[in-house]
């Protein structure tokens, strides 16, 4: 949950903090704070092992799609395709480097003669 803050976001906080409470009451209020974080994290933990003792081995099973849920919040599609592209072909390079992947060529198109119509295709209208 507080993964993407750092210390400088608490010592804002903090300061915000000493200046809307005083400094009288801004220890009493990270106490409430304090005692409140850990009572929710209690009832948390006190329902995950309510559901876990009344599932049984169900539990498991929903929490394998919860976890896949959980890595697809931190998925890189660059990195995805990336490795699903070249790991493969990484082997088949006596350096290392992944192979380019190959594009089919396209015919080799001449300029027009004066004069001449361009080619016409009815399909692509």
């Amino acid at each position: 949950m507080f993964d993407s803050i750092g210390w400088v976001e608490i010592l804002i906080i903090v300061v915000a903090g000493l200046f809307v409470l005083g400094p009288e009451r801004l220890p009493s209020a990270a106490a409430w704070l304090g005692k409140t974080v850990r009572t929710v994290r209690e009832y948390a933990t006190g329902a995950r092992e309510q559901l876990k003792q009344e599932m049984g081995p169900e539990f498991e099973q929903l929490r394998k799609p919860l976890e896949d849920l959980r890595e697809l919040r931190n998925f890189d599609p660059k990195r995805a395709v990336t490795k699903h592209l070249f790991d493969d072909d990484s082997s088949s390079k006596p350096n290392g480097y992944p192979a380019t992947p190959s594009t089919p060529s396209a015919p080799e198109q001449r300029p027009l003669a004066p004069g001449e119509r361009p080619p016409y295709d009815p399909d692509a209208t």
